[in-house]
C-alpha cells in the first residue's frame, strides 16, 4: 500500500475524525504541550511523517518548524494549516538535513512503518544537536490489554505497520543511537471495545478515562505498559564520545 490520499481515510485513519476537539486534535494538542514543555523555545523543530501537517500547525509560532513526509499529496494539504512550516518530500531512512541541524524532532507513529527503522533513528541522532529533544511514539507491543484484544489490535489494522517491535528494542535503539531517556510512558487505552456487549462509551468512560486526562492536561504519568503506545521523550547527550560515534 502506497502513502498516498486514499491512505487517509482507510485503515487505522478510516474512523478518524479531524475536527477540533476530536481524539485526533487532542492528541496533535499533548504533543505539541510536550514540544513546548521540552523544547526551547525558538529552536528549529522537525516533525517526520507530518501528515495532514495539524501537529506542526499548532507549534510553528513557537519554533522555527519544518515538516518532512514522503507523501506529497498531504504535504500540499499541510500549507493552510503549518503557513509558516518549511515542507520537504523524503524518507526517514535518509533525511536531507545537515548534522546538529535541530533542537527539536518529532516523529509520530513513523518507525512501524520503516523497513529498517533503526537507520531511520540513528539518523535522527545525526540531525538533532547537542542537548535536543526526541519525542518518540510507536503502538506498543507490551500493552496490558493487548492479549485481550488478540489479532484486532490496533497495532495490527494497518498493513503498512512492517516493523512493530517490543517496547525493550525501541528503547535500546535510542539509547545505542546517542539519547538519553527522559520520560518513558504510555497513551492509554483509548482503543475500545475491550469487552465484549458493554457499549463503547461506557467503556471509553472507563479504558480511556486516564489517558484523556493525560491528553487534556498534559501531565505525563502513565506506566509503559499502560496504552495502546509508548512514548519516549530523549535528549542528546552532548559527550564528545557520543558525538564521534554519531
Amino acid at each position: 500500500m502506497t502513502f498516498d490520499e486514499n491512505y487517509f481515510s482507510s485503515h487505522t485513519y478510516k474512523n478518524i475524525s479531524f475536527a477540533k476537539y476530536s481524539q485526533y486534535w487532542w492528541s496533535n494538542r499533548f504533543y505539541a504541550m510536550l514540544a513546548r514543555r521540552y523544547g526551547r523555545p525558538g529552536a528549529r523543530l522537525l516533525e517526520i511523517g507530518s501528515g495532514m501537517g495539524h501537529l506542526v500547525g499548532q507549534l510553528d509560532d513557537t519554533f522555527r518548524t519544518c515538516a518532512l513526509d514522503i507523501n506529497h499529496w498531504a504535504l500540499l494539504q499541510s500549507r493552510s494549516v503549518a503557513p509558516r512550516t518549511l515542507f520537504q518530500v523524503a524518507s526517514a531512512e535518509e533525511l536531507p538535513f545537515a548534522g546538529q541541524s535541530f533542537g527539536v524532532v518529532i516523529i509520530k507513529h513513523i518507525v512501524e512503518h520503516l523497513p529498517h527503522p533503526e537507520q531511520a533513528i540513528a539518523e535522527l541522532s545525526r540531525i538533532v544537536e547537542p542537548g535536543g529533544v526526541l519525542i518518540l511514539s510507536t503502538p506498543n507491543l507490551g500493552s496490558l490489554l493487548k492479549p485481550i484484544k488478540g489479532r484486532r489490535w490496533i497495532g495490527y489494522q494497518d498493513p503498512t505497520h512492517i516493523s512493530l517491535r517490543a517496547p525493550s528494542e525501541w528503547l535500546g535503539m535510542i539509547q545505542t543511537a546517542g539519547f538519553r531517556l527522559r520520560r518513558v510512558f504510555a497513551d492509554g487505552f483509548w482503543d475500545v471495545p475491550y469487552i465484549p456487549v458493554i457499549p463503547n462509551m461506557i467503556q471509553k468512560l472507563v479504558f480511556g478515562s486516564l489517558g484523556g486526562f493525560q491528553a487534556i492536561t498534559g501531565w505525563v504519568f502513565l506506566p509503559m505498559r499502560w496504552g495502546e503506545s509508548i512514548m519516549v521523550i530523549a535528549q542528546k547527550e552532548r559527550s564528545s564520545a557520543v558525538l564521534a560515534a554519531g
